[in-house]
């Protein structure tokens, strides 16, 4: 169904209220703007489906109110942007939330399979990727277009009913449960300006000082772009930014030998040049803390080599993407000991940490047979 007045709306969400299980995907714009512009929200149960028009309904409490209804288990696939989204247009998230590229990971699939792939490995249908560059602003949409918009949600349930189902067989659930509620936490989502340093390109090469002045100076920024709608980097690029946070320049007249600089208007220049100064008065005690990790010796370099063969033997045998289990520093972490190391705690720990711990004090080892490695 295609929703676009009030009433078709209330009619649905009303029933869709009493499903256990919905559907969600996202379509929107935000190639010009800060702020993502939401065009179409689709939303399924086990029995219909719909394309919401935001565009064309004002009010769109009902769908809200569907949203967060935390009896209703809302299903997305690669949720990270849809949230982010929803949370903008709407000042909430959904919860609970079951992400299908989460739970694929866990289920023998890459990490962060595509939703087409998904949709043939569990319902044997190929999708057509035809309207992947559409623009949903446009209006009206035509019958390819809600097609295509359908078919974002419609498997979705019932690849959650097989996945649930093989979670609980596999006795994963306590596993994944914290991933699934991670994924709605206020820090993966909001967007806090003071904060704002922290996604900066390049910003590694920055001395604790000069990232004093990199969160001060990429707050201004992130202000600036959401009160013009405007993308980040067309107010100013990262690339420049890094290098005004070298040459904290104090005047504008020196902030413009910056080259890049020449698109910011005067306003603009005193502006970030003000932020520059806020940063580099900073007092010492609060400059940004920066992790910085040891590097590996190279004799380290080679346990951590022998480690990752295992926990590939150990992802092969489970299902469960490495990436998932472990990253290398998690490995250096198990290996040098650390407290709070995520592989010595958990169903990390079950799964693969004891068995690298047997293997770090020569309790097990590898082997090659037949052209494939093997736990000694």
């Amino acid at each position: 169904m295609y929703l676009s007045d009030k009433e078709s709306l209330d009619a649905f969400c009303e029933r869709a209220s009493k499903a256990r299980v919905i559907a969600v995907d996202t379509e929107f714009l935000r190639e010009r703007t800060y702020h993502p512009k939401l065009c179409l929200i689709q939303v399924a149960t086990s029995e219909e489906s719909a394309a919401i028009d935001p565009l064309l309904i004002d009010d769109l409490s009902s769908l809200v109110n569907l949203l967060v209804d935390e009896q209703i288990t809302k299903v997305f696939h690669a949720c990270t942007q849809d949230l982010e989204v929803i949370l903008d247009a709407f000042g909430c998230l959904p919860t609970p939330v079951f992400d299908t590229q989460v739970a694929a990971a866990f289920l023998g699939q890459r990490q962060q399979i595509g939703y087409g792939a998904l949709v043939e490995s569990y319902c044997g249908v190929r999708l057509p990727k035809a309207e992947s560059l559409t623009d949903w602003s446009r209006r009206p949409l035509d019958q390819d277009q809600l097609r295509y918009a359908e078919d974002d949600v419609i498997y979705l349930p019932r690849m959650y009913d097989r996945m649930i189902a093989e979670l609980v067989r596999l006795d994963r659930w306590s596993w994944i449960e914290p991933e699934m509620a991670a994924l709605t936490t206020a820090s993966r989502t909001a967007r806090d300006p003071e904060e704002a340093y922290k996604h900066l390109k390049r910003s590694g090469s920055l001395t604790r000082r000069q990232l004093a002045v990199a969160r001060e100076v990429c707050a201004w920024r992130e202000r600036t772009a959401a009160a013009r709608d405007l993308p980040r980097k067309w107010i100013v690029s990262d690339e420049v930014l890094v290098e005004t946070c070298k040459r904290t320049p104090r005047t504008v007249e020196r902030l413009r030998t910056v080259r890049g600089t020449e698109q910011l208007s005067e306003r603009d220049a005193r502006a970030l040049v003000a932020a520059v100064i806020r940063g580099v008065q900073c007092d010492p005690t609060q400059y940004p803390k920066v992790q910085h990790r040891d590097r590996p010796s190279q004799e380290m370099e080679s346990v951590l080599d022998l480690m990752y063969a295992m926990l590939r033997i150990v992802s092969d045998k489970s299902g469960v993407a490495p990436q998932v289990i472990a990253s290398r520093d998690d490995l250096y972490d198990l290996a040098l000991g650390r407290e709070g190391a995520r592989l010595a705690t958990g169903w990390r720990y079950e799964l693969a940490g004891k068995t690298l711990s047997r293997l770090l004090t020569g309790e097990v080892g590898l082997t090659v047979k037949d052209g494939r490695l093997e736990v000694l």
